[in-house]
């Protein structure tokens, strides 16, 4: 099991920034990659940034240039740097985090959720 808790979201005028952090537990060692996903108010929950196990980092194009998603192991966090925010990044924003285990010939896969954290870009 892993669990994970996001901080950092809030209120914050066009143009600001913020950063969201990811505190993860458990058994952290199965993990391979971890996401931030948004859901804004009446829409579907999308994909924002990926990071898996080798640092390599992936990003949609609604914010690829503005934001930066990167992994502490030793503090067993993820965070999300929000820059140059818009209206339209207004959102709830989750942490994905995906485990694999079984064995080689028959893995097993996993996906944990956080709670949410809001964020809220206006003036």
């Amino acid at each position: 099991q892993v669990q994970l808790v996001e901080s950092g979201g809030g209120l914050v005028q066009p143009g600001g920034s913020l950063r969201l952090s990811c505190a993860a537990s458990g058994s952290l060692g199965s993990i391979f990659a971890m996401s931030w996903y948004r859901q804004a108010p009446g829409k579907k929950r999308e994909l924002v940034a990926t990071i898996i196990s080798d640092g390599t980092t992936a990003y949609s194009d609604s914010v690829k240039g503005r934001f930066t998603i990167s992994k502490d192991n030793s503090k067993n966090t993820m965070s999300l740097q929000m820059n140059s925010l818009k209206p339209e990044d207004v959102a709830d924003y989750y942490c994905n985090a995906q485990s694999r285990g079984g064995t080689r010939a028959n893995p097993t896969y996993d996906e944990y959720w956080g709670q949410g954290t809001q964020v809220i870009v206006s003036s």
